[in-house]
């Protein structure tokens, strides 16, 4: 069994979740830690330096994360990002439609989400389906930072706003277990659909402070 603990949309406010994660690792502590995406605000430089030495203190062993669209840094200037994970946070895990496999699980992750008033990593819909097609077919663990279509993606007015080309990329992995997300912040929580399970561990509520708790997946 592999304990799986999902956390995203922090957006600098990291440091509140210590007790929490603390108390996550002390019952789990072999356990693969993911964040989806939206690890700061305004996506500047001290705001991603910070997340990074949070994350990488953690006492996991394996954590993973992505960037979101608040991300900026990530996309604008990547050669920074790489350099940093390179020589100062090499225990950690970036995806950008990429993978990696761990403990015999294979994952992938990419920032992308439908297009919103510019913000990192948004693609209109005529261009956004590249990025689902690179997803490999025996992926087991999917992370976006963006929800699938109709599937915790509610905003608080009621709209569904998940990407409609994710969700029939995700009907077409036959390997996939979980699915897991963040960007819509009052989706938080889980739900089982086709026997895959899908995870919005957004950690804020609509005014970015602390509301919900990270979320455990055991396969």
């Amino acid at each position: 069994m592999v304990d799986l603990i999902f956390i995203s949309d922090s957006h600098t406010q990291h440091d509140g979740l210590n007790e929490t994660i603390k108390e996550f690792f002390n019952t789990y502590p072999e356990a693969i830690l993911i964040h989806s995406g939206d690890i700061s605000y305004k996506g500047r430089l001290g705001e991603i330096q910070s997340f990074l030495t949070w994350y990488s203190e953690l006492p996991f062993k394996h954590k993973i994360f992505i960037a979101g669209n608040h991300d900026f840094l990530f996309e604008d200037n990547p050669y920074i990002i790489k350099r940093m994970l390179r020589d100062e946070f090499p225990n950690l895990i970036y995806l950008e439609d990429s993978g990696a496999e761990i403990l015999g699980l294979k994952f992938w992750g990419s920032p992308i989400t439908p297009w919103f008033y510019n913000w990192a990593f948004n693609r209109v819909q005529e261009k956004i389906s590249h990025h689902w097609d690179l997803i490999p077919d025996d992926t087991d663990i999917l992370i976006t930072h963006g929800p699938p279509y109709g599937i915790l993606d509610k905003t608080h007015s009621g709209l569904n706003v998940g990407c409609r080309s994710l969700l029939n990329k995700i009907k077409s992995l036959q390997n996939l277990k979980v699915h897991a997300f963040g960007h819509i912040h009052e989706g938080w929580g889980t739900s089982l659909v086709d026997d895959k399970v899908f995870v919005n561990s957004s950690v804020v509520d609509l005014s970015y402070e602390i509301k919900n708790s990270p979320i455990l997946i055991k396969l």
